[in-house]
């Protein structure tokens, strides 16, 4: 990840992380490789399907000296109550989440009223090469490793009709971030 995180990603963990305020839920939080980028007044909790990635996030988490809550846990059925979280965070990870509608649900109604979502991963190319390769590569590795290329979290968002307050697409349109405000 650290060479996509250099040449692909572009700053994205830092530009998600610094607008994180209150509790905040990191959806799919992984080996933890946006702990070091939180602001320290951040109260971290994060939820990971995988046992062995989840070690991995909580020896990260020792090393940096931040206490985080590392659960295991379903993105697509969070184990915590409605209007929970003041922030909720999702980094390149809707991708391989099997259902990625019902996972950006799952945020919504764990975030507070007023609460921010953010949300960046790799989406579906901006142009029709771009698309047509992605669609190739997906013959391979959603079968393989459930991992989409072509997915367009945006699009659920505005669909629950919150506001975006910042949004970038770029490297031809393949990584999206974006931040967006659940209506009080």
């Amino acid at each position: 990840m650290g060479l996509f995180d250099r040449y692909l990603f572009a700053g994205s963990r830092d530009w998600i992380c610094a607008k994180a305020t209150g509790q905040t839920l990191e959806v799919a939080i992984g080996t933890g490789l946006n702990l070091p980028y939180y602001p320290a007044t951040v109260a971290v909790t994060g939820i990971e399907w995988s046992p062995a990635m989840l070690d991995l996030a909580r020896h990260r988490a020792e090393h940096l000296g931040r206490a985080v809550v590392l659960r295991e846990g379903d993105a697509q059925q969070l184990e915590f109550p409605d209007d929970t979280f003041d922030t909720v965070v999702c980094t390149f990870s809707l991708c391989a989440i099997p259902d990625d509608h019902q996972a950006v649900q799952e945020m919504a109604r764990v975030l507070r009223p007023g609460g921010l979502l953010l949300l960046a991963d790799h989406v579906e190319a901006a142009n029709r090469l771009g698309r047509a390769i992605q669609r190739l590569v997906e013959l391979v590795t959603i079968p393989l490793g459930g991992e989409h290329y072509r997915r367009r979290p945006i699009q659920h968002i505005q669909a629950l009709g919150y506001p975006i307050e910042a949004h970038d697409r770029f490297k031809a349109g393949v990584i999206e971030r974006l931040a967006a405000r659940k209506p009080a």
